[in-house]
């Protein structure tokens, strides 16, 4: 039996001639996470915002690496009768992005790869991990103790409040993971590898980096070419690894420019 993600849709205006434009989250996100950048972006195009397997309110799976959530999109595609598109990946949703693109290539018009390169990655996520595997939620009694635990693990106080949206309240007053905390910490790994493919992506690629982060040195962009071809990389000021979140106005100024042209 097919499974769909689970997606909203911000539907454009009705005249527009525009391609629709998938937007995919990033480790630990939500379609969510997405609503005010798909509504701004809703103004020129449908946007379709989902949640990927094992996240929000997709399906739980206990597979889950680059090539099976690459076959989710393809799925959700067809489901919608979308015969081409523009992406937007986010972290891990830019190297399911990556990967799709590079083995599908005639799906995909343009793409916008946010803040991650297509190398491999050491593990970095090892102490949210603790930290999540750490909270007893059947037995916690609200937010504010949750994160007054979480903050024994992790100082910031943005990154804990982005791990508290994937809990929600359990039908025995206490709370739950809305995610597949275990297969995705199994699968952790299956996520940071290298893309490869013996043919390079020809279409045009936009990589967007947060200039506080760390995840697309100088080194990157040099590779980048080799495997996009007709890509370019532009630099957020004030912006970390969340960067529509934290430069939202910038970014979709980027975006729209990038894809409109």
């Amino acid at each position: 039996m097919e499974r769909i993600l689970f997606h909203k849709i911000y539907k454009g205006p009705p005249d527009s001639s525009e391609a629709p434009l998938v937007i995919l989250h990033g480790l630990f996100g939500t379609l969510d996470n997405w609503h005010n950048i798909a509504r701004k972006l809703s103004e020129q195009r449908t946007v379709i915002v989902v949640d990927q397997r094992n996240h929000g309110r997709s399906f739980h799976d206990p597979v889950m690496d680059l090539p099976t959530m690459a076959q989710d999109l393809e799925q959700i595609l067809s489901h919608l009768e979308i015969e081409e598109c523009d992406i937007i990946g986010h972290s891990m949703g830019g190297k399911v992005a990556m990967h799709f693109a590079l083995n599908h290539p005639g799906f995909v018009r343009k793409l916008v790869v946010v803040d991650i390169a297509p190398k491999q990655y050491k593990p970095g996520h090892d102490r949210i991990f603790e930290a999540m595997f750490s909270l007893d939620l059947p037995n916690i009694e609200s937010r504010k103790e949750a994160e007054s635990k979480l903050s024994e693990y992790i100082e910031e106080q943005g990154i804990r409040l982005f791990i508290l949206k994937n809990i929600d309240r359990d039908e025995n007053g206490g709370f739950r993971w809305k995610i597949d905390l275990d297969s995705i910490s199994a699968n952790y790994e299956n996520i940071l590898i290298e893309i490869e493919s013996p043919w390079p992506y020809s279409d045009e690629v936009l990589f967007v980096r947060g200039e506080g982060s760390g995840y697309i040195n100088k080194d990157d962009e040099a590779h980048i070419p080799e495997l996009f071809a007709n890509a370019e990389c532009v630099t957020i000021k004030d912006a970390g690894h969340w960067v529509h979140a934290d430069a939202p106005e910038e970014f979709v100024r980027i975006a729209e420019e990038f894809l409109n042209d």
